[in-house]
């Protein structure tokens, strides 16, 4: 499995020759203006919740790819109404893909699309693939749901926001991550604009000192698991 960071909250995860975009944000960042967005593959886009953050390229990159959707049903609705292939979800529900299975879980924000029509409830999902199992927030707050997450799946990794203001900050981030019984982290939703600034060193300092290892990674980095 392979993960690139493309800023914010934007990934590709790669398992085998599937690739799975999340909440792809890219060109409206001027921190990814480096990043090529023709050139970004995917198979699948997973979508948390409507915010403009998280959905600006999903309609272009779907129509580009042919990729599916995946999301609560009202932002499934949503494209699929655009002709874009979606798969609907909620909380506590699984899916066989082809690349493993998807869990939608419980996140605590809000959900609407620019417009201010309604994104349905916010969620994040756990994904177990052949190979590893990753559990990726979405925008939330520390909740006692993510408690529930060990009790059906061993975690190999957590992405967790930690930008703070509109999420979880790094101090619940720490208490997420014992939460979902997993130390090794991929921070995300951070610097991207003045409110989510963050001081990295010190942030992996407060998970060091509690025994954890979080990643910070450049936009366009990739590590693998």
């Amino acid at each position: 499995m392979k993960i690139t960071f493309y800023g914010h909250a934007s990934l590709v995860i790669q398992i085998d020759d599937i690739h799975i975009l999340v909440d792809p944000f890219i060109s409206g960042n001027e921190r990814a203006s480096h990043i090529d967005l023709d050139a970004i593959k995917a198979d699948y886009i997973l979508v948390t919740h409507a915010h403009g953050d998280h959905v600006l390229d999903v309609e272009n990159i779907a129509k580009r790819t042919g990729a599916v959707v995946v999301s609560n049903a009202e932002i499934a609705s949503h494209y699929g109404k655009m002709g874009i292939e979606s798969h609907p979800m909620n909380h506590g529900g699984n899916w066989d893909f082809e690349f493993g299975i998807v869990k939608y879980v419980n996140a605590i924000h809000s959900s609407s699309f620019p417009d201010g029509s309604y994104g349905g409830q916010p969620g994040g999902f756990v994904i177990e693939s052949e190979h590893k199992n990753i559990y990726i927030a979405g925008d939330t707050a520390l909740t006692m749901d993510m408690k529930l997450i060990p009790l059906r799946t061993k975690l190999d990794l957590a992405i967790l926001p930690i930008g703070d203001n509109f999420t979880m900050g790094v101090e619940d981030a720490i208490t997420a991550s014992d939460f979902v019984e997993c130390d090794k982290v991929l921070g995300y939703h951070f610097d991207t604009f003045g409110y989510i600034e963050i001081d990295h060193e010190d942030a992996k300092k407060q998970f060091y000192n509690a025994g954890k290892d979080l990643m910070l990674l450049e936009i366009g980095e990739s590590i693998e698991l």
